[in-house]
């Protein structure tokens, strides 16, 4: 059986400079879909750049504060925990309010990937996407107004097995 937990939720102060995040389980967790015996953990981590001997490295770091520009990636640890393996598992993460994907940046090994411009009722692939433009004109969707990303995994999730997912967004 399979619920959709919790609603989309990551705050952000319109006046801050420095944006608090909130604890990455509580921070996207919302609108995964998940079975009982199948658990989805979401972690959110800030891409920072620094340099090292010269030469500038990037690296994953907490994502404790973030101003507009910072670059994120959410990973999604899916673990299958029961006692028979799961056919056609998908999960689904909202891409938060104030967050916009960046563009070819969800992947997720042995699964496929659709997107959704309504709020999560539906997905397609990118190129089968419309939204109304301001103009009130239809037009092709752009990575900035999805508004959730669902994995289809192509392989059975065995027991005891783990699949993961990943996207990045940039914090408006």
């Amino acid at each position: 059986m399979i619920l959709a937990l919790f609603a989309a939720a990551l705050a952000i102060a319109p006046a801050a400079s420095a944006v608090p995040v909130v604890p990455p389980v509580d921070a996207v967790k919302a609108a995964i879909e998940i079975r009982s015996d199948v658990t989805v953990r979401t972690t959110v981590e800030k891409l920072a750049t620094k340099l090292v001997g010269g030469r500038p490295v990037t690296e994953l770091q907490p994502a404790d504060h973030l101003v507009a520009g910072d670059a994120v990636v959410y990973t999604l640890e899916v673990r299958n925990q029961g006692p028979t393996g799961v056919d056609d598992y998908a999960f689904t993460s909202p891409i938060p309010e104030h967050m916009v994907y960046v563009a070819d940046s969800a992947v997720g090994p042995g699964a496929a990937i659709s997107y959704s411009v309504d709020g999560g009722h539906t997905f397609a692939a990118p190129d089968e996407l419309f939204v109304h433009g301001a103009d009130g004109k239809q037009r092709a969707a752009v990575a900035s107004d999805y508004t959730h990303i669902r994995w289809q995994l192509r392989n059975r999730l065995k027991t005891g097995s783990m699949a993961l997912a990943r996207f990045r967004a940039l914090v408006r």
